[in-house]
């Protein structure tokens, strides 16, 4: 007669099992439904310990609806992966909502310096989308039209100048929340009560 083996159970230090792990680890569960992505660079990075080396990837992203809507975000992990997921996250949280005219152009120009970067933005009624480098990809994830991007500087830096580009449209545009618009509680204003003299 065989004599049944004891089944393991996953149980912790305490002896109380243990819950299953939250999220599964998918380091692509921040996606975003009609939003388009892309990566404006990857590089490998590499740091200098005590022991040795160690090196990780950062990311360059840009996300957008074209629509108006436009965000740029950075991350660094051990493997692309995860890179790529904190850059999402962080593109989320710097999105902005770009004031478009009717022909879906600015309605100005606009300028910015960011480190050693320079860019000038402006409208050109009617010629096409007229930028490259960086502002091409932002442009076109935004949705804008009509456009003319130069860099005045000469800094080859694609980051640099993506975030230039950023600061310069922030210009024209506001802060998006993606999944809802964050509304404060409105403050109750004191009233004065009636008094009643004899």
């Amino acid at each position: 007669m065989t004599t049944p083996t004891p089944t393991t159970t996953n149980t912790s230090r305490s002896g109380a099992p243990r819950r299953p792990r939250q999220g599964g680890g998918r380091p692509f569960g921040d996606r975003i439904k009609d939003v388009d992505q892309k990566i404006l660079d990857i590089r490998r990075v590499t740091r200098v310990v005590a022991g040795g080396r160690r090196m990780s990837f950062a990311v360059s992203m840009i996300i957008g609806d074209k629509n108006g809507v436009v965000g740029l975000g950075t991350g660094k992990g051990n493997d692309t992966a995860l890179a790529i997921a904190k850059a999402l996250k962080d593109a989320k949280k710097h999105a902005i909502k770009i004031k478009r005219t009717e022909k879906h152009s600015i309605p100005h120009d606009v300028s910015a310096k960011y480190c050693a970067s320079k860019v000038t933005i402006f409208p050109n009624h009617g010629k096409g989308l007229v930028v490259g480098a960086a502002l091409r990809d932002i442009a076109m994830l935004a949705g804008l039209k009509d456009i003319s991007g130069k860099v005045v500087s000469g800094s080859k830096n694609k980051l640099n100048t993506a975030r230039a580009a950023m600061k310069a449209l922030a210009t024209v545009g506001t802060k998006h929340v993606f999944g809802g618009v964050k509304v404060e509680a409105p403050v109750a204003t004191p009233v004065a009560e009636e008094v009643t003299t004899a």
